[in-house]
């Protein structure tokens, strides 16, 4: 398992997935506070390239000892690529949620859907909020 951490250069949604913008592009996974809770990640359920994702709804899952669970698609676009390590060995999202451990790439189609996300500051502040 990683140390917990909350890069800077993220946004994060209030379900617990962050985006990395690059560009048009942008690459997706889930934070340390996800896969802590998630425990163990054991299988991972990918979309296809080419499809498409709606900010606020699953785009595939995460299964872990635990429990299933959808992963939350932080912004709107279309599946560019798909991190094939993660389907081989899906340990490395506990093991580097941000970096070896990402999910999905996508093509933006809707900017704008990054406004809602969350900065490093605000997330922390919420996570604080879940802790109460």
């Amino acid at each position: 398992m990683s140390d917990e951490t909350y890069p800077a250069d993220l946004r994060y949604h209030p379900d617990h997935d962050w985006v990395r913008v690059e560009g048009a592009e942008a690459t997706f996974g889930v934070t340390w506070y996800a896969q802590d809770a998630l425990g163990e990640v054991v299988y991972y359920d990918p979309p296809a390239v080419g499809d498409p994702v709606t900010a606020g709804t699953p785009y595939g899952e995460l299964e872990s000892v635990k429990a299933v669970t959808d992963i939350i698609a932080p912004a709107s676009g279309e599946v560019v690529a798909v991190n094939g390590a993660v389907d081989g060995a899906p340990e490395l999202v506990n093991a580097d949620p941000y970096g070896e451990g990402w999910l999905i790439r996508v093509r933006l189609s809707a900017p704008s859907d990054l406004d809602a996300l969350m900065d490093e500051a605000a997330y922390r502040a919420y996570l604080a909020g879940l802790a109460e």
